[in-house]
């Protein structure tokens, strides 16, 4: 498994998508503002999601 970086777009429960901030032993926080639709979602700003929940989209060495 890949654990993402600072700057990477992660994909997690069912097609939500964000950018990540900070990187924990066993998680991401993760900041939702990045999806085009965040406004009409009515989420929170941030997130947690753990290393196990998420896919990387884009890495920050593409």
């Amino acid at each position: 498994m890949k654990i993402a970086e600072v700057g990477n777009i992660i994909e997690f429960k069912d097609g939500l998508k964000g950018i990540v901030e900070k990187v924990n032993e066993n998680s991401v926080i993760v900041d939702l503002t990045f999806m085009e639709n965040f406004n009409d979602l009515g989420l929170e700003e941030k997130t947690v999601v753990n290393h196990k929940r998420y896919t990387i989209l884009h890495g920050s060495d593409e």
